[in-house]
């Protein structure tokens, strides 16, 4: 799985319904809406890398009111859930 970061820049006027827009797409799997220079920030996951123009320039940045991205592709993915599980690996309960 390949997971990319993307931050959006919008229309300000419209970022609620921007963010349900982008939400909406099937390899979109949280926005957050976020203060500072870009309006939101969008977690895309793909099976393959092709995959990233088909969701990022070929759909997200054609939502009406999305006026620029900024794409970052993860090379490895760490998150609380995945520590715990590796303490605990040879732990018996």
């Amino acid at each position: 799985m390949i997971t990319a970061i993307v931050l959006i820049k919008t229309s300000v006027d419209r970022i609620p319904e921007i963010a349900e827009s982008i939400a909406s797409l099937d390899s979109v799997s949280e926005v957050f809406s976020v203060t500072g220079t870009y309006d939101l920030i969008a977690m895309v996951r793909v099976a393959r890398h092709d995959d990233l123009a088909d969701v990022i320039p070929g759909r997200i940045s054609k939502i009406p009111g999305v006026e620029g991205t900024d794409t970052h592709v993860a090379f490895r993915t760490y998150s609380q859930h995945d520590l715990e599980a590796a303490f605990a690996i040879g732990l018996d309960a």
